[in-house]
């Protein structure tokens, strides 16, 4: 078997043969790695037969001088279609708002730039494709506040943490319309949630927000009935269940438990489902029209999760890859024979996807209503589960055989597998980026901007083939110009800005393409420093990057200085006795430098208090002096909390997703130490804000 042809196929395939490691030493994917990677991205390689012959298909495509579907470009500059028709070719190009353009294509071949921003049909020779014309850059923090320098802030909130009175033991929409209201009168412009994406209905013991079934839709368990449908019918539907006392009970755990309270919850929708159903509801309509407008994915996902509910309830397999084949193919006859038989159970799902779309959007309505510039921001995670909903509805263009994770590194000598697939950059191209462009579209629509987790993915990322350990994969590249130019698209025609998790090892020439996109990246304080714990003063920060104190998956700031995060390492075996004096030693190391930087300015330390709080106050205070346009505070540190909601690498051995806040979310920022230190933000971004316009 030849290795050079098999490298030559992994290379046609996206995937790079060499790369360098976090370490900056030089590595090469092993043939058994390739041979693996190319299977799952449909690429058989495992006899010499196999790779002549992907070889082969591939080459085909790439030669063909048939269009795909969907062309991307940006606006005011040429495209140029040399591969596929001759010079001076005429093109008919008819636009979203019913004109028409009549165009040649260039000596060149090349479609002039005269093409508005859109997506716009273009025939030529009989071809048909659409061209999506971006704009320069994305809608950005300046649009959104109307400022040429902004500097701007806003807050981060698990959005399961918040607690109301009658929430059924979990953060909802209601406890986020009230905890917008108010931090909206405090000045902030914008709060950002944790993934609301939608979730496995029926295994209640999978809730990682990053893990999700489909990012098309919402998980509906964080709807507040009420909010919709009225008290009443929320309190008819307790009293038919006889949920209270459950309700109550969960209520008062000190964390959350995420398979009672799901269960409870799904109960009590059930009961509102099923008294909507009766007589005449006055949102019948609306939901109608929500259902209608939704079309064939709502269906696929509501189908889905009536399947998997199915197949729990005989204790078979919910991953549709075990299923027979007539489930696993959503457009089957059986399926559809399927979805006439439970045509209820389907309108249950349809339902609570109604419910939980209402429901954000009020909040975002509440937010912006209270002042706020952008409101909420919403997280869009790396990928879904290759077993979930949006894999199984779009399985060319999710690479369900495949996981994404990262290679192994210094902080992880193992590498990581984070259980979730990624798009496959063959079949995005194959269907005109359709999956991407709905995935954007459902993120984008209750919210004033979008987050995107491990934003390096839009470029590459680590595949590694299903069971394999994270070490053995391989780096997958996507087509990143044109996801940019589509997201940019996207956040111009909902008006919300963009926002890329940079943390990690990012590609070459990344940044430097976000930048020019008017996507903020990432800076986060514990990080901007040196390997001598030197950290960086305020003028170092840059203006194209989003300032805040820490992170979900990081320690909380008072965590971090009293050395919670070691404790816990140490506690579940994480780090042994050698490695956590080394920590230890380094982490006042870090300490003292942090309060180095921060004791540059004259107001810090200047009142008497405890330790903790002075840092805090001094570190809020510090990042609120930086360019950045935008300043994000997490509530945990708000509120001075030394708990972080997440530790990468643990399942059961941390509270993970689990942790709550303390206090009605409405009242959360009548907090002395948080009310103190969001004036003190405030006063910090203005000062930027007169020192830098």
């Amino acid at each position: 078997m030849s290795d050079t042809q098999l490298e030559t196929l992994a290379s046609r395939a996206g995937l790079a043969v060499d790369w360098i490691d976090a370490n900056g030493q030089p590595q090469k994917v092993s043939p058994a790695v390739l041979r693996a990677v190319l299977t799952g991205l449909g690429h058989p390689a495992s006899t010499t037969q196999e790779i002549d012959a992907s070889l082969l298909q591939l080459q085909q495509v790439q030669q063909t001088k048939h269009l795909p579907p969907l062309l991307t470009a940006d606006f005011g500059k040429g495209l140029d279609l040399a591969h596929y028709f001759a010079p001076q070719t005429p093109c008919e190009i008819h636009l979203e708002d019913g004109a028409v353009l009549n165009l040649k294509l260039d000596a060149e071949a090349v479609l002039p730039g005269l093409v508005p921003v859109g997506y716009q049909s273009v025939n030529i020779a009989g071809q048909h494709f659409t061209l999506a014309v971006a704009p320069s850059h994305c809608y950005s923090v300046g649009d959104a506040v109307d400022s040429s320098k902004p500097r701007v802030w806003g807050l981060g909130v698990q959005l399961y943490s918040l607690r109301r009175p009658g929430d059924g033991g979990f953060g909802d929409t209601q406890a986020l319309e009230n905890l917008a209201r108010v931090a909206g009168e405090r000045g902030a412009d914008a709060l950002a949630i944790s993934p609301l994406h939608a979730m496995f209905s029926s295994d209640t013991q999978r809730y990682s927000p990053y893990s999700p079934s489909s990012r098309l839709f919402l998980n509906s368990l964080y709807a507040a009935p009420g909010a919709i449908l009225g008290e009443r019918a929320l309190r008819t539907a307790i009293d038919a269940t006889g949920l209270a006392e459950e309700l109550h009970r969960l209520e008062q755990q000190p964390l959350i438990d995420w398979p009672a309270a799901a269960a409870a919850k799904q109960r009590l929708l059930r009961a509102l489902y099923d008294g909507f159903c009766q007589g005449e509801h006055p949102l019948h309509e609306d939901f109608s029209s929500f259902r209608h407008s939704a079309g064939e994915a709502l269906e696929n996902h509501c189908r889905f999760e009536a399947l998997q509910a199915e197949r729990a309830a005989r204790g078979e397999s919910l991953d549709w890859r075990e299923w027979p084949p007539q489930w696993r193919d959503p457009g089957s006859a059986a399926l559809a024979e399927f979805a006439e038989q439970n045509a209820g159970d389907i309108g249950f799902f349809a339902f609570c996807q109604w419910l939980i779309a209402r429901c954000l959007e009020r909040a975002q309505t509440a937010a912006r209503s209270s002042g706020m510039g952008i409101g909420l921001i919403a997280d869009l995670a790396v990928g879904a589960d290759g077993g979930g909903s949006q894999a199984w509805s779009r399985q060319d263009e999710l690479l369900a055989e495949l996981t994404v994770g990262a290679p192994p590194d210094i902080l992880n000598r193992t590498g990581q597998g984070w259980g979730i697939s990624a798009f496959s950059p063959e079949g995005l191209v194959r269907n005109g980026f359709r999956a991407f462009i709905e995935m954007l579209r459902a993120n984008f629509a209750h919210a004033g901007g979008l987050r995107i987790d491990h934003v390096m993915g839009l470029q590459r990322l680590w595949v590694i083939p299903r069971d394999a350990p994270p070490s053995d994969g391989a780096y997958l590249y996507y087509p990143v110009d044109d996801l940019l130019r589509l997201l940019a698209l996207e956040s111009f025609r909902h008006q919300a800005i963009v926002l890329g998790e940079d943390l990690g090892t990012v590609p070459d020439g990344l940044q430097e393409k976000l930048i020019a996109r008017s996507m903020l990246g990432m800076r986060v304080l514990l990080f901007e420093q040196d390997q001598n714990a030197r950290f960086k003063s305020i003028l170092e920060w840059p203006d194209n990057a989003l300032a805040t104190t820490s992170t979900h998956d990081l320690p909380t700031l008072n965590g971090w200085w009293h050395g919670r995060d070691i404790e816990w390492n140490v506690r579940l075996g994480l780090s042994d006795a050698p490695a956590e004096s080394h920590w230890r030693a380094h982490r006042q190391r870090e300490r003292v430098g942090l309060r180095r930087v921060l004791g540059e300015d004259p107001q810090n330390f200047r009142e008497e208090s405890h330790e903790t709080d002075q840092i805090l106050d001094a570190s809020i205070r510090f990042l609120g002096h930086t360019r950045a346009p935008l300043v994000l505070l997490p509530l945990e540190d708000a509120l001075g909390i030394d708990e972080q909601p997440n530790l990468p690498g643990t399942t059961d051995s941390h509270p993970n997703w689990r942790r709550r806040l303390s206090g009605d979310s409405e009242a959360l920022l009548d907090d002395p130490d948080a009310a103190r230190r969001l004036e003190i933000l405030a006063c910090a971004r203005l000062q930027a804000f007169e020192r830098d316009r």
